[in-house]
């Protein structure tokens, strides 16, 4: 059965990338076990799957990856209709940027090292349209990706402000973070590929 990673870097079975995954079963294995528990076999009390989803299609198109980003837009108009997966693509698009960047301590050794950068906001309008939940995940979403450095305890706070219970921002967090390895993976695979189709 092919699972998420090879069906998003286009893996063929019985090819060479192919057989250099399957040389690593358990770690194969072991990410789509994450796969699942993030957008299979979910609670829904502390992220429902139309919010895990349209987080997914915005850090896909943060992450400039096509194809994930047709796989987690169609998870979004499933789960949470066609406007959802229409509103979280215009704002994913004015959203995209390069990075990271943000700001160290001003007193810190590492404050030489900072480095502005888009700060993401979803504004009024789309607020109401997508709920404070979606809007406040979409903002963490791009903090993560983009201004890791800035995570902190206000960060969190404004989760929580926003409705999410501390089980919730520790899925919505644990979310990005494997976005942030499964896109990764499969845009390195689909590179060997190319490669070994020359």
């Amino acid at each position: 059965m092919t699972d998420i990673i090879d069906r998003l870097a286009g893996v063929t079975p019985g090819g060479a990338v192919d057989a250099l995954r399957r040389h690593r079963p358990v770690t194969r294995d072991n990410a789509q076990a994450s796969y699942d528990a993030l957008f299979t076999n979910i609670d829904p009390a502390h992220a429902t799957l139309a919010e895990r989803a349209a987080v997914a299609q915005f850090v896909a198109i943060l992450h400039d990856d096509e194809i994930a980003t047709d796989h987690y837009a169609a998870l979004t108009r499933e789960s949470g209709g066609e406007p959802l997966a229409l509103a979280v693509g215009e704002l994913a698009a004015a959203a995209r940027t390069t990075g990271p960047y943000g700001d160290y301590p001003a007193e810190g050794a590492l404050a030489a090292e900072s480095t502005a950068g888009l700060r993401f906001a979803v504004d009024d309008r789309a607020r109401d349209d997508l709920g404070s939940r979606v809007a406040a995940s979409l903002e963490h979403a791009h903090l993560l990706v983009f201004r890791p450095r800035e995570s902190s305890v206000a960060a969190l706070a404004a989760l929580g402000d926003a409705g999410w219970s501390t089980d919730g921002i520790v899925t919505l967090s644990q979310l990005v973070s494997f976005l942030a390895f499964q896109l990764r993976v499969a845009a390195g695979l689909r590179l060997l590929a190319t490669e070994d189709a020359a």
